[in-house]
């Protein structure tokens, strides 16, 4: 039985306009982030292709001519025009229009896309690395931060609510760490980045460049993908990419709701300079913390776009849908994470830490209860439970009474271990000075708080 036939070979009728709304002009938006990405891959494959005898001289002096003008000819001022397609079709008409036939050879052993998938890692390259410098500046004001606060008490907290006597030094260092984990992983990325499609053909590699080094070292990247299938349509790079962009400002959007929550009057632990605010419009007496808002906010936007690629991703394999769309989202989630990092660095270090606040909040609570329960454990031989139970009902009673933690007496403990177990610990009239010392730098051991 035959197959009824089907139209074969390129189309000879211009693009629909829907099409042309829909699918080219997002291409061609994403023209600024590729255009000196293109030039670079443009210029190291004539180099190449000239190198080894394949383009005759003259045909290579025109075309490396018009290269250069164009290398120099800003991405806006470039006849990107979306009817024509997506921005290589651009080029190549623009090309064409100048030279002629003699514009073909750039078409020699070269798919359309693969000069978009060499510029897209030459830039997300500069990315990477201006990223990892932005994480490096936020992970030193905050390490300063910390520093001048290492003896600076607060109430640490769980779930809103008062947990552990610590330091506000102590408190900003857990978020430098996380952020350093994550430049790690942004700088292994890089060398996912860092190496070079060129050559590579469509699936199969081409005839005509049997060596791919030569574009690569042209292009500064350290080594090629040695699959030229999976070359020309590799992404995993980009998920962990996209996913380490999204967990870094994460980070940072934590940072934000515990600053945004103490910067309110309720709490007064901390002030935000009045270059990271802004006036309500309507409520005079109000001083929003704006920039707070702007780090919570891009790390559900990054969020989004990591799940948005990987829905894209699933697709059948080398389908253009799988990178049609990276092409501007990944520079984009770059770039606002390399903004919401700036701006994180910068509040940080204007940011105003209220400490008689703090030791005010320390002093009223009971966050010496966990203290109380080891020092129980050690002293009186009593199981941690069982110690538990007792101090838990007595830090009951005693807020009830409006007794501040640190006026907890042995006296107290035993009258409710009586009721509780049977028999007195024996703590009355025991200091229990150890156990509701605040200063918790200096008595949980050389790794419990910065020095």
């Amino acid at each position: 039985m035959n197959r009824p036939s089907r139209p074969m070979g390129p189309p000879t009728s211009s693009a629909a306009p829907e099409l042309v709304e829909s699918g080219f002009e997002l291409e061609n938006a994403d023209a600024p982030f590729l255009h000196q990405g293109l030039n670079q891959a443009d210029v190291a494959h004539l180099l190449d292709l000239h190198r080894r005898g394949l383009v005759p001289d003259p045909a290579a002096r025109d075309l490396m001519r018009l290269l250069l003008e164009v290398y120099d000819t800003d991405a806006l001022e470039f006849p990107y025009r979306a009817e024509y397609g997506e921005p290589y079709n651009s080029r190549e008409r623009y090309f064409v229009e100048r030279l002629g036939n003699v514009a073909g050879w750039l078409h020699a052993g070269r798919p359309r896309r693969e000069s978009a998938r060499i510029a897209l890692r030459l830039y997300v390259r500069g990315q990477l690395l201006h990223l990892v410098d932005e994480v490096a500046s936020f992970a030193r004001e905050t390490t300063e931060l910390a520093g001048r606060h290492v003896h600076t008490l607060m109430p640490d907290q769980t779930y809103l609510q008062q947990a552990q006597p610590s330091t506000f030094g102590h408190y900003a260092l857990s978020f430098v760490y996380p952020v350093i984990r994550d430049a790690r992983r942004l700088l292994e990325e890089l060398d996912w980045v860092n190496r070079s499609p060129g050559g590579a053909g469509c699936v199969n590699g081409t005839r005509l460049l049997d060596d791919r080094t030569q574009i690569a070292a042209a292009l500064g990247f350290h080594d090629v993908i040695e699959h030229t299938r999976d070359a020309m349509w590799q992404i995993d790079g980009l998920v962990h990419i996209l996913a380490t962009a999204a967990s870094l400002v994460s980070t940072q959007s934590k940072l934000a709701e515990d600053l945004e929550i103490w910067a309110s009057s309720e709490f007064d632990f901390v002030d935000l300079d009045d270059a990271f605010t802004r006036a309500s419009v309507l409520m005079p007496q109000k001083r929003n913390p704006y920039s707070l808002a702007i780090v919570r906010g891009a790390s559900g936007v990054l969020i989004g776009r990591l799940t948005g690629f990987l829905a894209v991703a699933k697709s059948p394999s080398a389908r253009s849908d799988n990178l049609i769309f990276a092409y501007g989202e990944v520079p984009r989630a770059l770039d606002l994470c390399i903004r919401v990092t700036r701006l994180m660095s910068g509040l940080v270090r204007t940011l105003r830490v209220n400490a008689r606040r703090m030791r005010e909040e320390l002093d009223a609570g009971y966050t010496q209860a966990t203290d109380l329960c080891e020092f129980i454990v050690v002293t009186c031989g009593v199981d941690y439970r069982s110690a538990y139970d007792v101090v838990g009902r007595t830090v009951r009673e005693a807020a009830a009474l409006g007794i501040p933690g640190r006026e907890i007496t042995g006296a107290m403990l035993d009258k409710v271990a009586l009721a509780e177990t049977g028999r007195s610990w024996g703590l009355t009239g025991r200091d229990l000075g150890p156990a509701l010392d605040l200063r918790t730098e200096l008595r949980r051991g050389p790794n419990a708080a910065p020095h």
